[in-house]
């Protein structure tokens, strides 16, 4: 398995996985870059206010802020072949990532009147559009999550096969780049919603 893992690299010399990561991190950066570009022109044609920024999309932040803690503490609980705190860091995780999502389509749905109609003119739209790409990136890690929360349960009952998933070198890089992924959404929200508060008071 060894082996194959260290024959499995790109031509940079990295695990083609985590260049693959990058690329597609760095494709988000520069689309939520271009977003924010987007939604400054529409403001500054118009002449409007900032949008306004529900309130639950500031609780979210502390929501994927903790989501992210615990992701972070499942890595240290893999290092230190805990499985118990393995297991229970990823289920938190997962409750976390499902109270976010919950959350944003709450906000999506109850301030809906105070997002369209005569503020569509100040880039509301954009938040939708941001926020949605967000979202939508959020739902293309929960495969991936779950794969690990399955294994963390499913396939580390025995001594012998809980040895053997904690000294696999693959599984702890793919949850090394699930916590990077992870963190990157995080900090890509915190970005966001600082954006659209700055844009609101100025």
């Amino acid at each position: 398995m060894a082996k194959k893992y260290n024959k499995e690299r790109s031509a940079i010399g990295f695990p083609l996985e985590k260049v693959g990561l990058f690329l597609l991190l760095l494709s988000l950066t520069m689309l939520f870059m271009a977003f924010s570009i987007g939604y400054v022109f529409t403001r500054s044609q118009n002449s409007a206010d900032g949008v306004y920024l529900p309130p639950i999309f500031i609780i979210n932040s502390f929501i994927l802020f903790a989501s992210s803690y615990f992701i972070n503490k499942a890595n240290k609980a893999y290092k230190n072949d805990d499985t118990k705190g393995y297991q229970k860091a990823l289920s938190i995780t997962m409750l976390l990532t499902i109270s976010f999502m919950g959350a944003q389509i709450v906000g999506w749905v109850y301030f809906k009147s105070l997002l369209i109609g005569e503020n569509i003119g100040n880039g509301a739209n954009y938040l939708y559009a941001i926020s949605g790409l967000h979202f939508a990136h959020i739902v293309g890690g929960i495969p991936f999550l779950s794969i690990f929360l399955y294994n963390a349960y499913k396939k580390m009952q025995e001594p012998m096969t809980v040895l053997l998933y904690f000294s696999d070198p693959i599984k702890r890089m793919r949850l090394q780049l699930l916590t990077i992924y992870w963190h990157f959404l995080d900090g890509l929200w915190i970005f966001l919603v600082l954006f659209f508060l700055l844009n609101r008071l100025f």
